[in-house]
């Protein structure tokens, strides 16, 4: 299949307003370099890309950082989306948010609200977060998001320090007031991957929280909808990368580059354009980091001939590139990949080490 042929219209966008945030969360997504507070797109370069997002077949847009909510134009953002047509989703540390503020968010258009926790224990939680009173940020802010009648999702992020606590998160979820959650297991990338010896499970936790989640999901089952995202360094298969490089969602960095993926800057050579200069259009059309690992063309034995190719696109371009040393290679997570056996050494290599926090 050719880039061509594979292009198709992008269904979400992830908005990175700003990359400051009051927690330090080990496992943060956002990259080691962060986008400081001067370079942030303003409120009319998002309003911008908002509309140009709607014109190219965007539904949804999720509100992200760092912390939103750091952003002072945060009310105009949400107005500016809903203008363009768009769902929005606020993604949310819960901290900095006060009841005011949200009912603000709320009249301004806000469609959703996406809150993460860390654990079901409150000194834990706070630990991992590493900012004490989190915790009950956390169940303050959804008690106001369920008050107001705004759909809640709770974000769990699963690893060493919390995993044996899966049907405790979710039942907190549900007294929560959240008709859904994703359970998340540690992806790494950023900021998780300096800190994987120190949040990596073991393969017998990993097997039992499967079972807890698939369990849950009939317990609950007309309750609340429980997403889960297997942990790779445990699979033997790879997923889509979000849904295939290139096909249905994009990435917009708060000082205004766009990506693929949110990880997609750790592979060195690709050229990121931003939308100070480019139009999103033309950006999702003709980029070159977008058209890098679109399709299938690209690809080398064993994904070339693999039967799966089409549905998983080779598994992850920035796993691949971080544990083979080569982006067009098959993720080292699927089993018939030459790198196979060095996921699995990296998995059993745990220490019970300090945290790198993440700090802004």
């Amino acid at each position: 299949m050719t880039a061509a042929a594979a292009l198709t219209a992008p269904l979400g966008l992830l908005a990175e307003l700003t990359h400051r945030c009051p927690l330090g969360c080990p496992y943060c997504s956002n990259p080691l370099a962060l986008d400081k507070r001067s370079d942030e797109l303003d409120t009319e370069a998002w309003a911008r890309v908002f509309r140009e997002a709607a014109g190219l077949g965007v539904l949804q847009v999720h509100l992200s950082g760092g912390e939103p909510a750091a952003r002072r134009d945060l009310e105009d953002i949400v107005k500016a989306a809903r203008d363009a047509g768009l769902y929005s989703n606020l993604i949310t540390s819960a901290v900095g948010i006060t009841t005011e503020r949200l009912q603000a968010l709320a009249d301004a258009g806000l469609d959703h609200v996406q809150i993460s926790i860390q654990d079901s224990e409150q000194a834990s939680a706070d630990n991992i977060a590493g900012y004490n009173g989190a915790f009950a940020r956390k169940n303050a802010l959804a008690a106001d998001v369920v008050r107001l009648g705004l759909p809640l999702t709770v974000n769990v992020v699963v690893h060493r320090a919390n995993i044996a606590r899966v049907e405790a998160m979710v039942d907190m979820a549900l007294s929560l007031g959240a008709g859904r959650v994703e359970i998340a297991h540690v992806q790494y990338y950023g900021w998780a991957l300096k800190n994987r010896t120190a949040l990596m499970p073991t393969r017998e936790q990993v097997e039992q929280a499967v079972a807890d989640v698939e369990r849950l999901r009939g317990k609950h089952h007309g309750r609340i909808v429980i997403d889960a995202v297997v942990p790779d360094y445990y699979a033997r298969f790879p997923k889509p990368c979000v849904g295939g490089w290139g096909r249905r969602s994009l990435n917009v960095t708060p000082a205004g580059k766009v990506l693929p993926c949110h990880a997609a800057e750790v592979i060195p050579g690709l050229e990121f354009w931003n939308v100070r200069e480019h139009s999103l259009g033309d950006i999702w059309r003709a980029s070159p980091a977008f058209n890098a690992f679109r399709g299938t063309d690209w690809m080398q034995e064993p994904c070339k001939s693999c039967a799966l190719k089409e549905k998983d696109f080779g598994g992850c371009r920035c796993q691949a590139f971080l544990l083979a040393g080569d982006a067009r290679a098959a993720d080292p997570v699927c089993h018939l990949s030459p790198h196979h056996a060095l996921v699995a050494e990296l998995a059993a290599v745990r220490e019970d080490a300090p945290y790198a926090y993440r700090r802004s």
